[in-house]
């Protein structure tokens, strides 16, 4: 769950929230971020210092609803085992939530920004460097379609993520509020949209149980 952050969201919309996270760091920050809040909202999250592959010490089998695995997959040499132990998670109908990067599609940021020694090398790997300077990898729609139907989760829907903002600075301002609702609108059409959403930074993936 890293430092909570949608974790937080979730529990002030008024669901019950179960985060699992393995740096201890990262729980100290997101136990301080719960701390924070009022008591019916503190009393909506519950944080195991655990790892998603060890689903099976801390949960019983069809616990969750919903399971969210976002900006995690990138940073697991080897994705299968996690992705049972999530599914594993989910009651029948539950929702497995995927956010990955696009491995299909690596060759975009380098190439829009005239690196084209880094596009033509993107090509023909799953491999990249992200903006904290980590080597980490990619993810590509097939392999992770194929992925969910074998564990039992089905893909249900996908979407792109990031279409057109994939390269605004991390310090860029937020746009007024006429111009952030334009871009929020671009940016959900085009992620729903062929063959837009297939040339996104992030997929978005839902699988269902069945």
């Amino acid at each position: 769950m890293g430092q909570g952050t949608q974790a937080l969201r979730l529990a002030r919309a008024g669901h019950a929230v179960t985060g699992i996270e393995r740096d201890a760091k990262l729980i100290a920050v997101a136990r301080e971020a719960l701390a924070a809040e009022p008591e019916g909202i503190r009393g909506r999250v519950r944080i195991v210092e655990g790892d998603g592959r060890d689903t099976g010490v801390h949960f019983l089998p069809g616990s969750f609803d919903v399971v969210l695995c976002h900006g995690v997959l990138m940073y697991v040499e080897e994705p299968d085992a996690l992705l049972a132990g999530l599914a594993r998670m989910l009651a029948p109908g539950g929702l497995l939530s995927l956010l990955v990067r696009n491995g299909d599609a690596l060759a975009m940021r380098a190439g829009l920004a005239g690196d084209w020694a880094g596009a033509l090398a993107a090509f023909d790997t799953t491999a990249y460097r992200n903006r904290l300077g980590l080597d980490v990898r990619a993810d590509r729609l097939r392999t992770l379609t194929d992925a969910l139907a074998g564990i039992g989760a089905p893909l249900h829907a996908w979407y792109g993520v990031r279409v057109f903002t994939d390269l605004a600075a991390d310090d860029a301002g937020v746009p007024g509020e006429g111009d952030l609702d334009a871009l929020l609108a671009a940016e959900e059409r085009a992620g729903r949209t062929d063959p837009y959403r297939r040339v996104a930074a992030l997929l978005h993936l839902c699988g269902v149980r069945g």
